[in-house]
């Protein structure tokens, strides 16, 4: 049921999600000091390619203050917009029963997109 899920998921607006995201992950690259957010953007491609399956959680290893702090820079520079298009097309979803399971998806998206310092994605088996 899962790859069926992703196999819609991506015919249906995954495949160009997850290309906005390398996109932006690109060009956050170019600088020295965008290294670590656009590496969290391609955590969120990861996601945004493949959502059925995959569960995020708390990385045990983050960095405390760090994470925070550069979660409070995510939120101000990039991370509001995504966090405000995933809560949007979560309740479009929403609005027919078809649409629940990816109205989920672009929930988990939203909440990986609020704080991803921090996080891992790891496979739900």
């Amino acid at each position: 049921m899962k790859t069926l899920g992703n196999i819609i998921w991506v015919v249906f607006g995954g495949f160009i999600i997850a290309i906005e995201y390398v996109i932006g992950s690109i060009t956050l690259m170019v600088t020295i000091i965008g290294i670590p957010f656009g590496l969290q953007s391609l955590k969120l491609a990861e996601v945004a390619l493949w959502p059925f399956g995959k569960k995020v959680v708390h990385s045990k290893t983050s960095s405390g203050c760090i994470s925070v702090l550069m979660n409070v820079i995510w939120f101000f520079v990039g991370g509001l917009p995504i966090v405000l298009t995933h809560l949007l097309f979560g309740l479009l979803f929403y609005i027919t029963i078809i649409g629940i399971p990816f109205g989920n998806q672009h929930f988990k998206l939203m909440k990986l997109a609020f704080t991803p310092f921090g996080k891992i994605v790891i496979n739900n088996r």
